[in-house]
């Protein structure tokens, strides 16, 4: 950001672990397009490639790509219910997966995942889920008029969509070093270039943006506040850590589901 200077010596540190370096303005995120920004690539190509090759050994197979995308959502609840179980903050707001409504909405779920055929009965099963926890956050924050639309400037929409590019961020850092390509997607389909992302983000989007979005849009917070607190949340819950572990568990235990 701006005012921020590095060191030759920390720039190869950087490139020797695969970090991709960028400079940009204030804010920062979203970053939808940009010319002033200037992405530095890390030259050393001695990447691991076990990660990337384990992943290739099961994608082109329909059967195992399912398997592996319902182990995505199953991890995604699991992780849910660890997160909303011990953060005492998010229980103080009221988001507990001992309450009735979403521990049945978490049983409803995960069974359902598990009875889906095809990509595209689960994608579905996945967006009544979401539905679902918003409609449990709007009930907790008294935002009963809610509605869920990336296009409207309501504090609980914008902070949901850039809590979310910050998690697409913690996603694509995850494939970049484990040198996963993102086009090989197991949930979102094969159309989108960047749908491997999307997979990944999944994991944490449910647990730690979507209340603290609701949270801080009922106490006024500003974006700088949602922001850090999202920033926060994301290593006090290890939520890199849990996606670098999935990937690399999937790319390799994936053929064997």
């Amino acid at each position: 950001g701006t005012g921020t200077s590095i060191t030759q010596a920390a720039m190869r540190m950087l490139a020797s672990a695969g970090v991709l370096v960028g400079f940009s303005g204030g804010g920062g995120t979203p970053l939808i397009a940009a010319n002033e920004i200037e992405w530095l690539s890390p030259q050393s190509e001695y990447r691991p490639t076990e990660y990337v090759q384990g992943w290739m050994s099961w994608w082109f197979d329909d059967e195992q790509r399912l398997k592996v995308a319902k182990q995505f959502q199953q991890l995604r609840i699991e992780y849910l219910q660890q997160t909303w179980g011990r953060d005492k903050d998010l229980k103080a707001e009221g988001f507990n997966t001992g309450d009735a409504d979403t521990e049945r909405a978490i049983h409803s779920f995960s069974s359902r995942i598990e009875q889906a055929v095809n990509v595209t009965e689960l994608l579905l099963v996945e967006a009544q889920l979401t539905k679902t926890l918003y409609k449990i956050a709007a009930n907790r924050t008294k935002q009963k008029d809610f509605v869920r639309d990336f296009e409207r400037v309501d504090d609980a929409n914008a902070f949901l969509n850039h809590g979310n590019y910050l998690a697409y961020g913690l996603a694509a850092t995850t494939l970049w070093v484990l040198g996963i390509p993102h086009g090989f997607a197991v949930f979102h389909g094969k159309t989108r270039r960047g749908a491997l992302v999307f997979d990944v983000a999944d994991l944490i989007k449910d647990s730690l943006i979507l209340p603290w979005a609701f949270i801080c849009a009922k106490e006024g917070a500003t974006e700088q506040e949602f922001r850090q607190q999202c920033l926060q949340n994301f290593t006090k819950h290890k939520a890199l850590d849990f996606m670098f572990d999935t990937v690399k568990r999937l790319s390799k235990e994936g053929a064997s589901l």
